[in-house]
Formats: C-alpha cells, structure tokens, sequence
C-alpha cells in the first residue's frame, strides 16, 4: 500500500508539472499575441465562448485561462461584461483532458515524452519550444498513466473496491472532491483518477458524478485567489467563475437521479459517462448563462460594487483612409502618440507604489498595460511606415522620424518602469530593507520624475517651450539627485547603516528613474526641434 501510495503522489506531481510547465509555454506563446485575441473574444460574448475553449484547450487548465482573463479585467484590459463569456468557454474547454484520458491516450503518452524530448534537445532554436510543449503534454498524461498504474493492485482488495461502488451519500464526495480540488488546483487530477478507477471497474457512476460536480466548484479556488490580490473588476471576474459552478452545482445536486439516468442512457461505460457529466455539467451552465450575460453582469456589480476603469487596447485614432493626406495623417499620430504617452503615466502611478507597498496582483496588472503601450508602439510605427511611403517635405520628413523617436521613447519609458516593479518584487521577497534616508531619496527623485512625465504628456499634447525647458531642469535637477543618492548610499554601505543586498537594487532603481527622466527629456527636445522647424 506505501508503494502504491508513493507511485499515485508521484503521477499527480508529473501530472501537475507537465500542466503548469505546458501551461507557462502556451501563455508566453499566446502572451505575444494576446492582443489578436482579445480583439475577437471581446467583439461578441460568442467569440469571447470560442477564445476561452481555445485558450483552456492549450493550457490544458480552465484554472491558467480564467487567471488570465481576472488578469485582464484586473488591469482594465477588457471589462468585467467581455470576460464572463472567456470564464463559460473555459469551463467547457477544461472537458477536454478528461476525454482523452477516457480514449486511453495515456497509453501513448510515452511516445508524446519521447518524441517531444528529441525535438527539444536536437531541433533548431525556433523549433524547440515545440518540442517542449509535446513533452509536457506527454508528460501530462504520463502522470496519469502512473496513477492508472498505482491503483491498479486496488482491485485485489474488496473492500477498497467495495467503498468506490458503494452508494455513498453524494454530498459527502462532493466536499471532498472540492476540498481536494481546490487544495491541488486543478479538477482534471480528481476527474480523471475518477475516469481511470471506472477503467478498472473501481467506482461506480452514482459516487463519480457528485465529486465530479465538487471537483468543479473546487477548481474556482485558484481564480478566487487570484481575485483577492485583483482590483474590483478582477474580482468580479474571479467570483463570476465561482457564481456560474456553485448555481450549476446546486442545480445538478438537486436533479441527480435524472442526471444519472441521463448519462447511463448515453453511454454503457461508466468511464465514459464520467466523461459525459463532466462535459454536460458545464454545457448547463453555457446554455443556462450565455443568453444573461448582461444580467448577471449587472447582478455580480451590484454585489461587488466598485468603478471599472478600461483602457483601450487599439489606436483610437489610426485611420487607414487618413493616410492620403499626410498632414491629417501626421496629425492623428500625434494625437496617438498623446493616448501612449498617458498610458505610460498611468503605469507610473501604478508601478512607483509597489516599492513600499508590494501587490502581486498590482504588479500583474502593470505587465498587462505595458503590453498595450508595447501594441500601441508597433501599430504608430507601422502606421508611420506608410506615411512614409507618400511624398512628404522636408518639414513632414521630420515631423515623421520626430513621431518615431518618440513612440520609442514613450515605450522605453514603460521597460524601465517594468524593471522597476521586478526590482520591488525582487526587494520584497528577499525581504530588503531600505534606509530612511534610501526611501527619502527615492521618493523625491520618483516625485520629479513624476512631474518630467507629466509636462512630456502635455508637451505632445500642445507643444511649450517654458515646459521643455521645465523638463530640462528638472532632468539635471534628477542627474544631480542620483548622483547624491549613490554617493550617500556609498557612505551608509561603508558605515553598514544598510543591508549588504540593498545596495544593488537601490542603485539600479535609481539607474531606471534617470533612465525615464532621460526619455522625457528626448521627447521635449523633438517638440523643440518640431516648433523651430514650423517657425524657421
């Protein structure tokens, strides 16, 4: 029994390894071009249903897709309304792990392993990412194909096998199946041990189907969680996923006899008819909640009130049909240009607070917006290659490359406000602690800062020369700080005032502020040049 144990722990860690392990290189992949699909998912709720069956097929986790779209509503990405299809489809796409497991591709899964190994460790660079993700999904099932294997020497043993077959009160396994769930994070570990024990005629359906059912109200746990470090529309997308399991549930629970009847009815197997109530307990709920989307939206906004704050994910402004008369063109860039550069001050605010008061949900939210101000960089220097393809003066030439600069400058700015939110995850978790006087230099240096990115927003806004010149004092103002403030800090390391591990994170904070400083000190000297260029 200790080895059997042993080998059943040892399959649920594979298996939990190869999803979050084929989970985080999905995401990366699909982090790159999340903007593409949420252009789709949040034009219709019905597309919105396709991207998160899609997203959940990939990562092989409802839990990963519905994080994911917390995530996005958390940093004002999409609205709490667009994310409640992305939640449904996830339910349904999380079905999937559990047919296959009825369909014995556990039994391949070895080949998966082998194969997606040797396009790894061989393949060209761009090719091994490939091989990685086969492995995982190899490894994946692999775990459960060693859990088949641990349970096996169960059926030598009657009254083990008499406990599974045995009616057993149904609200008894669907607390522990949602204790159990919740605890691992992950419904297709207890669903498909499920699936497997009705393979080797170990359980019966009438005690399957119940912890089924509490499998998938457990499996809300990682989303709830990640709604607690969320801002409110974070947190109504992450309640939204427990809304629409915990009414499913109660509905199911209550018709369980025609439940039951109704699945025996599909499928002689019980394996697959576990699979079946899987599928069908999440197709109740998408066929129950898809046509009220907007009601339960106003009905989870009235439980957890709060204001939602959206940021628009693509140019406002960029019209193709502009593109004929470069001035109008040149015209709208600017006024993109502005919405990029207010992004960016907003991530300022978001970022700077994280120093001494660390949130990794906050920190979550500000990689989101960085990937719009990332989008928007690409679509204004794409736009701008196209203007350059018309015939422009010499005044909109420069006008033009000026545009450029800035749209990289503006992104520059966001990458090193980046760098300082991993800076203060780094400070937090390692548990560094900074100098009084540390925290009043860079509470004074990040407030003049502050202060450059604001005038470079109304620099692009409406053009001043008392503001560049502002912004140029100020900068020297901001050179000198840093200076000081390493030259202190040499002293206070010197006298060990500070930590030993303070120093290196203090001064690359200090490096990333003169960095932002820098860029909005670019961005005034192409105003300058813009408005000599109009009067010359």
């Amino acid at each position: 029994m200790i080895e059997s144990f042993l080998l059943l722990s040892s399959g649920i860690t594979l298996f939990l390894f190869g999803m979050m392990k084929l989970g985080a290189g999905i995401q990366q992949l699909f982090t790159a071009r999340i903007r593409d699909h949420i252009k789709y998912a949040v034009r219709r709720p019905f597309f919105g249903l396709l991207t998160g069956v899609a997203a959940t097929v990939l990562f092989q986790s409802s839990s990963a897709t519905t994080v994911i779209a917390v995530g996005m509503v958390s940093a004002g990405l999409i609205t709490f309304y667009h994310s409640l299809a992305i939640v449904l489809g996830a339910d349904l796409g999380t079905t999937v792990i559990v047919q296959l497991v009825v369909w014995k591709i556990t039994d391949a899964s070895p080949l998966f392993v082998i194969v997606g190994g040797i396009i790894w460790f061989t393949a060209q660079e761009r090719r091994k990412s490939l091989g990685e993700a086969i492995f995982y999904f190899g490894l994946l099932f692999f775990g459960l194909s060693v859990v088949g294997t641990a349970t096996a020497p169960l059926q030598q043993h009657p009254e083990i096998v008499g406990f599974f077959r045995e009616a057993k009160h149904p609200l008894l396994g669907f607390t522990l199946s949602a204790l159990f769930t919740g605890l691992i994070h992950a419904s297709a570990i207890p669903i498909g041990i499920l699936a497997i024990l009705a393979q080797q005629d170990l359980v019966s359906l009438d005690n399957a189907l119940p912890m089924v059912i509490g499998a998938n109200v457990g499996t809300t746990v990682t989303a709830l969680l990640a709604g607690m470090v969320s801002g409110v529309g974070g947190k109504r997308a992450a309640f939204s996923h427990f809304f629409f399991k915990a009414v499913g549930a109660a509905i199911c629970m209550a018709a369980l006899p025609p439940f039951l009847a109704l699945l025996r009815s599909l499928s002689p197997g019980v394996a697959q008819q576990i699979a079946l109530g899987h599928l069908l307990f999440n197709l109740i709920i998408v066929v129950l909640f898809f046509p009220l989307l907007r009601l339960v939206a106003r009905l989870l906004v009235r439980i957890l009130p709060g204001e939602e704050k959206t940021l628009p994910l693509w140019p406002e402004f960029l019209k193709e049909d502009a593109l004929a008369d470069p001035v109008s063109a040149l015209e709208i860039v600017s006024r993109e240009l502005e919405r990029q550069i207010v992004i960016v001050e907003e991530l300022y605010r978001r970022a700077t607070p994280l120093r001494t008061a660390y949130r990794e949900g906050q920190r979550r939210d500000v990689l989101y917006v960085e990937m719009i101000i990332n989008h928007l960089r690409a679509e204004i220097v794409s736009y701008l290659r196209k203007i350059s393809c018309q015939d422009l003066s010499p005044a909109l030439s420069g006008r033009l490359f000026a545009y450029t600069a800035m749209a990289d400058d503006i992104e520059r700015m966001a990458n090193h406000m980046i760098n300082l939110v991993s800076l203060s995850r780094e400070k937090q978790r390692r548990r560094i602690e900074f100098t009084r006087f540390a925290e009043e230099e860079l509470d004074e240096i990040e407030r003049l800062v502050e202060m450059n990115i604001a005038d470079a927003v109304r620099l692009i806004r409406q053009g001043d020369g008392d503001r560049s010149a502002a912004v140029t004092r100020r900068e020297n103002e901001i050179d000198d700080a840093v200076k000081a403030a390493r030259e202190r800090h040499l002293v206070r390391f010197h006298k060990r005032l500070c930590q030993a591990e303070a120093g290196p994170v203090f001064v690359e904070m200090l490096i990333h502020l003169e960095r932002i400083s820098d860029h909005c000190q670019n961005i005034a000297d192409h105003v300058a040049e813009l408005e000599a260029a109009e009067v010359s």
